[in-house]
């Protein structure tokens, strides 16, 4: 029982540790880090991210804060209708992850 108990309590603070490392920012400071030239417009970014998949349509945008780095999230659908996952350092603008959706 012991150690059930130890294995309980060592996942919900493995599961703690993780939710601590990653936050969704609001709309009101992800502008104040744009006019601050924290981040790169968010036009930018999503031009960088079409220029991945021409032809696609932007379906959501989400800025987070990860482990101190600002990454931009980009879901698009493209003309086959294939939905794909784009992660952007929100800093520099490189692309870090591009896959389709599954």
């Amino acid at each position: 029982m012991q150690t059930l108990t130890a294995l309980f309590i060592a996942s919900i603070l493995t599961l703690t540790a993780s939710l601590a490392h990653a936050r969704d920012l609001g709309p009101d400071e992800a502008l104040r880090l744009r006019d601050a030239g924290t981040i790169v417009s968010f036009e930018k970014l999503n031009a960088t991210a079409l220029a991945k998949h021409p032809g696609s349509k932007i379906t959501e945008t989400e800025l987070e804060e990860e482990y101190g780095k600002y990454i931009y999230q980009v879901e698009l659908r493209d003309p086959q209708g294939i939905e794909w996952d784009l992660e952007l350092d929100a800093v520099s603008g490189q692309v870090l992850k591009d896959h389709q959706d599954t």
